[in-house]
């Protein structure tokens, strides 16, 4: 389901935590692309796996590790990283953290 149109957003009040899970909320669906709210507890994951369109995580509050083609960083509170299309990837949180996460379907 996606938010209506002009309604003013505030992602990190948008979408809780659960204790020992992962919380997710579609503001956004199009035929191109998607733009998603997570929240995830501390050690939490989403295990590798590759996606046929570009991905963009910005992290809202909190921090994880984030591995793209086998090689992790770090990211924090207000930072971003952009994983390539069909590329392995994953999301672990080394803390409790809430992303933001915004994929686009290639032409």
């Amino acid at each position: 389901m996606s938010s209506p149109h002009s309604t003013i957003l505030n992602f990190n009040a948008d979408v809780d935590y659960a204790p020992g899970g992962i919380v997710s909320k579609r503001i956004l669906e199009k035929s191109t692309g998607n733009v998603s709210l997570f929240a995830f507890d501390k050690a939490q994951r989403l295990s590798e796996h590759s996606a046929p369109f570009d991905a963009m995580i910005q992290v809202i509050e909190g921090q994880a590790e984030i591995t793209i083609d086998n090689k992790p960083y770090e990211l924090r509170t207000n930072e971003t990283i952009i994983m390539p299309a069909n590329i392995p990837h994953a999301v672990f949180a080394t803390e409790r953290f809430k992303m933001l996460l915004t994929m686009i379907k290639g032409e």
